[in-house]
C-alpha cells in the first residue's frame, strides 16, 4: 500500500507540474519495484474477493476434532441478541447427539454479516459445514467481547463483570482528574481545541514552525538531527573503561545487599527467607540467561539441580518477581546520578521480538514484520532514569497498543510517571483517550504524521488555511451518550479493578460494545489532535519522545546480550514458563542498570577528583546499560564470588590501581 501511495503521489506531481508520469514514477518508486509487486497485488485481490467463511470450511475436518468435544465441556450463557446464539448451539449439539449431518429447517442465524447468511442458504437448505464454522466463529468473538460468558472463569465473564458496580465507580470517579460531568468536560475540550487549532493555522500560515511547512496543503516535517554531541561519546568511553570488571555473580550478589530485593523471594507456604541466597540468584539467571535449572547447576559452583529446582518451584512467583524488581526500581530511582537522565516522570515503551524453538507454524506466516519464523515479543516498560519497571510476554502478532497503559497503571508502583513515549505500534485512539483520563500525557512517535487528518468539534471550514488538514467533525454525541460507560472503565481501571489491556480487547472484540468502542474513540481523536498540535509546535517534544525511545533501544541491546542461551530462542511452550523468563530477564536488566549508575557516579567523581573537567550536561548522554566489563557467561563460582562489607564499593578499574594490586 506504501508503494501504491508513492505511485499515486508521483502521479499527482506528474498532473500538477506537467512532467512525464512515467518518468516520475520510475524516479520516485521504481518501475521495477511495481513489476514485482504484481504478483502480491494479485494474490490479495484473489484472498479479498472470497469469504473467509467459504475458505475456513475447506479446514472443516479440523473443526470437527474438538468442536464437538468443546461445546459438550461448557455451559454458555448469553442476554439479549446472544440468546439466539445459544440456541444454535443447542442445535448443532443435539445433531451431534444424533449423529446427522443434516440440520433442522429455521434453526438460527445469529450472524450481523448477512453475506454469510445467505451462503449458508445458498443451496436451498441449510450447510452443516458452513453452518457449523459460522457458529463457532461467532462464538470465539462473543466470549472474547463478554457478550457470551462462561460461569466460573476467569477470561470469559461478562462484559460488565469486569467493571466496578455504578455506585462503586462514583466514589472513584470523584477523585479523577477530569471532570466527571460530561458537558462541561466537552464544553472545556471543544474551548481548547478551538483555540489551539486556530493558534496553529496562525503559526503555520506565517512560517513559525520550527521544521514544520505546508507544501500543496500537505504538512512536511523534517527529520531531527541527532542531539549526543561528540564530547558526550568520549566521556562515556573514558567512564566506561573506568568501571569495575565483575562477574555478574558478584554484581548480583552487591546489588542484592544494596537494595534488600532478595527479601522479596519468599517461600510461598510458610513465608520464610532462603537460607542460601545464592541458589535464589542462580535460579533467576537460570530463567534470565535462558540457561535452565539443569545447565545452571552444570555450570554453578556449589549449587545442586535438586537445590534449584526446589527453590524455583517454592520461591520463585510471578508476585515475587514483581516485588523484587519494584525494590530494585525504587532503590534506583533514589540514586543521585540518575537525575541526570530525567526528573523520574516520563516513561517509554516498546516491544521486542525473540524467536522460539517451535517449528514453522501456518501462525508465523502471517508476521509481516518479523518474517515466517515464529516467536513471542516481550513488551518493557524503561523509565527516563533507564529503570526497567515492567515487561510482560504477549504474541508477536498482536497489537501493542492494549498494552501500554497495563505497564504504567499496574507495574509502575509508586514511580510518579506524567509522560508516556512510544512508537507508531503502541498508539490508537483509545490510548490517547485513556491516557489522558487518567492523567498520563501520551506523547507517541506517529509515523507519516503530517498525512494525519485532525479533528475538530467545530466545522472544519472554520479554520481558514488548513481544511484539507481537518478530517471529519468529532461526534460528541457519541461521547455524551456513552459518558457514565466510559467514566465507569476509567474508575474500574484506577482501582485496579480490571487490567487496561483486558478492557481495550474486548471494546475491541465484537459489535455489541461498538457503540461505546465508538465514543472512546471520539473522545481519543480530541486527544490526538491536541497531541498533534503539541508534536508540531515544540520540537523538545519531539526531541525528548526521540530520546525515550533511543533509551528503549539501549535496554533491547541489552536484553539480547543477556537472553543468549540456546540461541536467544524462547523454547518453553507454556505461558507461564515464558512469563518467568521474562521475568527473570527483566530483573536482571534493572540490576545491571542499578549497579552501572552507582559505578557511573563514582566514575564521574573520580574523573573531577583527578582533575579531568567535563561539563556536567553531557552526562545526560550516557547510558547505564552497558555490559562490556561484565562477565555474563562461563562458571558460576558463587562460593568464591566476593562480598563486600557494608558501604564499601569495588576498586574502579584505574590504572594505577591495577600496577599497586599487581606489585
Amino acid at each position: 500500500m506504501r508503494l501504491f501511495g508513492a505511485t499515486i503521489t508521483a502521479l499527482d506531481e506528474a498532473v500538477q507540474n506537467g512532467g512525464d508520469p512515467l518518468e516520475l514514477i520510475d524516479e520516485a518508486v521504481g518501475w521495477h519495484r511495481l513489476v514485482a509487486a504484481k504478483a502480491q497485488v494479485d494474490a490479495l485481490a484473489d484472498l479479498a474477493g472470497e469469504d473467509a467463511l467459504v475458505t475456513a470450511t475447506e479446514r472443516y475436518a479440523t473443526l470437527r476434532r474438538f468442536s464437538p468435544a468443546f461445546l459438550d465441556a461448557f455451559t454458555f450463557k448469553a442476554s439479549g441478541t446472544g440468546t439466539a446464539l445459544i440456541k444454535a448451539i443447542d442445535v448443532i449439539r443435539d445433531a451431534n447427539t444424533r449423529k446427522s449431518r443434516d440440520l433442522p429447517d429455521g434453526v438460527p442465524l445469529p450472524f450481523p454479516n448477512r453475506q454469510w447468511k445467505r451462503l449458508i442458504t445458498e443451496s436451498g437448505r441449510i450447510d452443516r459445514r458452513r453452518y457449523e464454522i459460522a457458529i463457532m466463529a461467532t462464538l470465539r468473538d462473543r466470549l472474547r467481547a463478554g457478550d457470551v460468558w462462561i460461569e466460573g472463569t476467569r477470561n470469559y465473564q461478562r462484559f460488565d463483570a469486569y467493571l466496578l458496580g455504578r455506585r462503586d465507580a462514583a466514589k472513584v470517579a470523584d477523585v479523577l482528574p477530569f471532570d466527571s460531568n460530561a458537558a462541561s468536560y466537552l464544553a472545556d475540550r471543544a474551548r481548547n481545541l478551538d483555540w489551539r487549532l486556530r493558534r496553529f493555522a496562525k503559526q503555520l500560515k506565517t512560517n513559525k514552525l520550527e521544521g514544520v511547512s505546508l507544501e500543496r496543503d500537505r504538512l512536511k516535517l523534517q527529520q531531527m538531527p541527532p542531539v549526543t554531541p561528540p564530547e558526550a561519546e568520549a566521556l562515556d568511553r573514558k567512564l566506561d573503561t573506568l568501571l569495575p570488571r565483575v562477574r555478574i555473580t558478584e554484581l548480583l550478589l552487591e546489588v542484592a545487599e544494596r537494595t534488600g530485593f532478595l527479601n522479596a523471594f519468599r517461600d510461598l507456604r510458610s513465608g520464610k527467607e532462603h537460607d542460601n541466597p545464592s541458589t535464589v540468584l542462580a535460579a533467576i539467571l537460570a530463567d534470565g540467561t535462558n540457561l535452565g535449572l539443569e545447565r545452571m547447576a552444570n555450570a554453578s559452583e556449589g549449587v545442586s539441580y535438586a537445590q534449584l529446582a526446589w527453590t524455583h518451584n517454592w520461591y520463585l512467583s510471578p508476585e515475587n518477581y514483581q516485588a523484587a524488581l519494584a525494590m530494585i526500581i525504587s532503590a534506583h530511582h533514589e540514586l543521585p546520578f540518575a537525575r541526570h537522565w530525567g526528573a523520574g516522570t516520563s516513561s517509554s515503551s516498546d516491544g521486542q521480538f525473540f524467536r522460539s524453538g517451535r517449528s514453522r507454524s501456518g501462525a508465523a506466516d502471517v508476521n509481516a514484520k518479523y518474517g515466517a519464523e515464529p516467536g513471542v515479543k516481550i513488551y518493557s516498560h524503561l523509565s527516563d532514569h533507564f529503570a526497567s519497571f515492567g515487561s510482560r510476554i504477549m504474541s508477536a502478532t498482536a497489537g501493542e497498543a492494549p498494552y501500554v497503559l497495563d505497564g504504567l497503571v499496574l507495574g509502575a508502583g509508586n514511580l510518579p510517571l506524567h509522560e508516556h513515549y512510544t512508537d507508531t505500534g503502541g498508539a490508537t485512539d483509545h490510548v490517547f483517550a485513556l491516557c489522558h483520563l487518567l492523567g498520563f500525557r501520551f506523547a507517541p512517535r506517529l509515523r507519516d504524521i503530517g498525512d494525519r487528518k485532525l479533528g475538530s468539534i467545530a466545522a472544519p471550514s472554520t479554520y481558514k488555511g488548513i481544511e484539507n488538514l481537518m478530517g471529519r467533525t468529532i461526534k460528541t454525541a457519541a461521547i455524551e451518550a456513552d459518558w457514565d460507560d466510559i467514566v465507569r472503565i476509567v474508575a474500574s481501571i484506577k482501582d485496579g479493578t480490571v487490567a487496561p489491556s483486558v478492557i481495550l480487547r474486548k471494546l475491541a472484540a465484537y459489535k455489541r460494545q461498538n457503540r461505546l468502542d465508538f465514543a472512546l474513540a471520539e473522545l481519543g481523536r480530541i486527544e490526538r489532535t491536541l497531541f498533534t498540535l503539541d508534536w508540531l509546535e515544540q520540537p523538545e517534544l519531539r526531541r525528548a519522545c526521540q530520546a525515550g525511545l533511543n533509551k528503549g533501544e539501549a535496554r533491547h541491546t541489552l536484553a539480547a546480550a543477556i537472553y543468549t542461551n540456546r540461541q536467544g530462542r524462547f523454547t518453553d511452550r507454556s505461558l507461564e514458563n515464558q512469563e518467568f523468563r521474562a521475568s527473570g530477564l527483566n530483573l536482571l536488566i534493572a540490576a545491571i542498570s542499578y549497579w552501572n549508575t552507582v559505578y557511573l557516579d563514582r566514575a564521574a567523581q573520580h574523573l573531577n577528583a583527578v582533575g579531568t573537567t567535563f561539563d556536567a550536561a553531557l552526562l545526560a548522554h550516557l547510558s547505564p546499560m552497558g555490559w562490556a566489563h561484565i562477565s555474563l557467561t562461563g562458571d558460576y563460582l558463587w562460593e568464591q564470588a566476593r562480598r563486600l562489607p557494608a558501604g564499601e564499593f569495588h576498586p574502579l578499574n584505574e590504572p594505577m590501581a591495577r600496577l599497586k594490586r599487581v606489585a
